[in-house]
C-alpha cells in the first residue's frame, strides 16, 4: 500500500497557520497546501509503456506518490533503504511526465561516482528517455549544459559541477530537480546547498536512505530544498522541534514528557505526506532472496589517461607473445594482472600515482557510510589484498569500524567473532582467505570490488552471507570499472560459463584453459 494521506494530514491550511513568516516560500506554500485540502489519498497511476521493468508493489506505490506530489507541484524526500530501487521509481516518474506532455528537462545532481549508474539504469529501464551526462571533464561546460538541456529529458551532473557552475544551472528552467544521495547537501551553510536552493525547478525531490543521521537539523535542511515553505524559519524549527525533541528543553508551564510527545507527533504529521521511507525489512515479502546489481564506476580523467597509456604498452607486448602462449603464459598473465590492478587503483601498481586515488573506493565509502547509518552490515571482497589494505585505510580515515581477514590474519576466529558480535559494520575479506569455512549471515550486503576469472568463486563468496540461517534479503553489488579490462573479464565469464562449471573453483586450472583468442578478446577495444 502507498503512503496514506488522511484529511488530518492534508488539511494543511490549519496546520500551517502558525507559519507567520511571510517569506515568498511560505506564501507560495500556503497556496499549494490549500490545493491539497481535498486530497484523501494517493491515487494509482498506470506505469508508462516505455518502462521496461516490472515494478514491485512498493516501487509502484513510490511511483504513485511521486506523481501525486508532482500533480500538486510539491517536492518531497524519497528515503527508501539502499538497494530498494529508488532510481527505478524516479525514472518511471520522469517517463510519466514526458508522456503527460512535460517538455522541460529534469536535472539530476549526484556524487560523481553515481553518474554512470544513472546512465546505465536509464538505458536499461527507460530506453526512450534522452539522457545527457554533464561532468567535470567537459571543455566548455556552460555550452555543454545548455545543449544538454535543449536536447535531453534528463540531465545528470555532479554536485561538484553544480557548485562550480551554479550561474549556468540557474539560467535554465528545469521541470524538476532530483538530488540523489542527498545526504551530500544536508548542510545549509555550504555554498552547494545555497546554490541549489536558487535553481529554478517546479519541484525538488531529495533522494537518500539516510535523511537524518545525527540531528533533526539535517532533516530541516533537506526539507528546506524539497518543501521550502513547510518550515521556512530555521530558528522556529529549532525552538519548536529540535530543543524539546532532542535536548529535552520545554517551556516552564509545560509538562516535559507530554510536551515533547506532542511536538514529535506534530512533526511527524507535518512531514509524513512529504517523506516516503521503506526499510528492507518492511518490504521483505516483495523482494527475492538475493538481488544482484552491476555497479559501473567511471575512472577519473587522470586515472583514465594513465590506464590508456599502460593498456597500449601491454597490448603490444602481449600480442607479440601470444603466438607461443604456452611458453609465454606467465608473462601474459602478469600483464593481465597489472591491468586488473590498474583498473582498481593506480597506487597498486606504483605508489607514486597514489594521489590519483580510486573512484571505486570513493563509491564504496559512500555506500558503506549509508549502510552504516541505516544499520546494515556489509562483506567486501577482493582478490587483491593490497586493494583491501587501501580500502581499510579509507575506512579508518572516515571513522568507520571494520574487520579485516586475509591470508596473513593470525587470529582468524577472533576477527570473525568480532564482526559477528556487531562491533564493525564492514568486513573486508580476501577471496582466498574467505572462500571457505565462513558463515556470515549477520551481513546482508555484499560488494565484489573486482570481477574474478572464475564466477564459481564469486558465487562462493556471496554464499558466505546468502545461506541457511540468513533471514534477510541479500543485496550483491558487482563493481566494474567501465572501459577497462574488467568489462572484458565479465564478457569472458559469460562466454565460458560451461567451462567454469566444469572447472568449478580452481582459478589456476581455468587460467590454463584460456586460449590465445580469449586473451586477444581481453584487449579488443579495451
Amino acid at each position: 500500500t502507498g503512503p496514506r494521506i488522511s484529511r488530518h494530514q492534508t488539511d494543511l491550511w490549519e496546520e500551517f497557520e502558525d507559519l507567520a513568516d511571510e517569506a515568498q516560500p511560505a506564501v507560495s506554500w500556503r497556496a499549494t497546501a490549500d490545493g491539497l485540502r481535498q486530497a484523501t489519498g494517493v491515487p494509482p497511476t498506470p506505469v508508462p509503456a516505455g518502462v521496461q521493468a516490472d515494478l514491485r508493489p512498493y516501487q509502484k506505490a513510490g511511483f504513485d506518490w511521486l506523481v501525486f506530489l508532482w500533480r500538486h507541484r510539491l517536492g518531497g524526500i524519497l528515503a527508501d533503504d539502499m538497494g530498494l530501487g529508488k532510481t527505478l521509481q524516479l525514472l518511471t516518474f520522469v517517463q510519466h511526465t514526458r508522456d503527460a506532455g512535460e517538455t522541460r528537462p529534469f536535472l539530476v545532481l549526484a556524487p560523481t561516482s553515481v553518474l554512470s549508474t544513472w546512465r546505465s539504469e536509464a538505458a536499461r529501464f527507460t530506453p526512450g528517455l534522452r539522457v545527457s551526462i554533464v561532468d567535470s571533464t567537459s571543455g566548455k561546460r556552460a555550452d555543454v549544459l545548455r545543449a544538454a538541456a535543449r536536447s535531453s529529458d534528463l540531465v545528470v551532473s555532479s554536485y561538484t559541477v553544480a557548485r562550480l557552475d551554479e550561474e549556468e544551472f540557474r539560467e535554465i528552467e528545469w521541470a524538476g530537480l532530483i538530488l540523489d544521495e542527498a545526504q551530500f547537501v544536508k548542510n545549509p551553510k555550504t555554498r552547494l546547498h545555497r546554490a541549489i536552493s536558487t535553481f529554478h525547478a517546479d519541484v525538488t525531490y531529495a533522494v537518500t536512505g539516510t535523511p537524518m543521521e545525527n540531528s533533526l537539523s539535517e532533516l530541516w535542511s533537506l526539507l528546506k530544498l524539497a518543501a521550502p515553505g513547510l518550515f521556512p524559519s530555521a530558528r522556529k524549527f529549532k525552538d519548536r522541534y529540535i530543543q524539546p525533541i532532542e535536548k529535552g528543553k520545554v517551556p516552564e508551564n509545560e509538562e516535559g514528557g507530554e510536551y515533547r510527545a506532542r511536538r514529535l507527533a506534530q512533526l511527524r504529521r507535518r512531514v509524513r505526506p512529504l517523506m516516503l521511507r521503506r526499510t528492507k525489512e518492511l518490504v521483505a515479502p516483495d523482494l527475492p532472496a538475493k538481488q544482484e546489481q552491476l555497479l559501473e564506476v567511471e575512472l577519473s580523467p587522470a586515472h583514465r589517461a594513465l590506464y590508456d597509456v599502460v593498456l597500449q604498452r601491454e597490448r603490444q607486448k602481449v600480442l607479440g607473445l601470444i603466438d607461443d602462449l604456452d611458453r609465454n603464459r606467465f608473462i601474459v598473465f602478469r600483464s593481465l594482472t597489472l591491468l586488473r590492478m590498474l583498473s582498481l587503483a593506480p597506487a597498486l601498481v606504483d605508489e607514486a600515482d597514489a594521489e590519483i586515488g580510486s573512484s571505486k573506493l570513493d563509491t564504496l565509502l559512500e555506500r558503506v557510510a549509508e549502510l552504516q547509518a541505516e544499520g546494515h552490515r556489509a562483506l567486501v571482497f577482493s582478490q587483491f589484498t593490497s586493494f583491501l589494505d587501501l580500502a581499510a585505510a579509507r575506512l579508518e580515515a572516515a571513522g568507520i569500524p571494520y574487520a579485516h581477514l586475509d591470508g596473513s590474519t593470525r587470529r582468524r576466529e577472533q576477527v570473525i567473532d568480532g564482526f559477528k558480535s556487531g562491533e564493525q559494520p564492514v568486513f573486508l575479506i580476501s577471496l582466498k582467505a574467505g572462500g571457505f569455512g565462513l558463515t556470515l549471515t549477520e551481513a546482508d550486503y555484499v560488494f565484489l570490488l573486482d570481477p574474478w576469472w572464475n564466477p564459481a568463486a564469486e558465487e562462493q563468496a556471496i554464499d558466505r552471507t546468502h545461506r541457511i540461517g540468513q533471514t534477510n534479503q541479500v543485496f550483491v553489488y558487482r563493481m566494474i570499472s567501465t572501459g577497462t579490462i574488467e568489462e572484458k573479464v565479465l564478457e569472458l565469464q559469460r562466454r565460458k560459463a560451461r567451462l567454469f562449471t566444469a572447472v568449478m573453483d580452481d582459478d589456476e586450472l581455468f587460467a590454463q584453459s584460456l586460449t590465445a583468442d580469449d586473451i586477444k578478446g581481453l584487449f579488443d577495444g579495451a
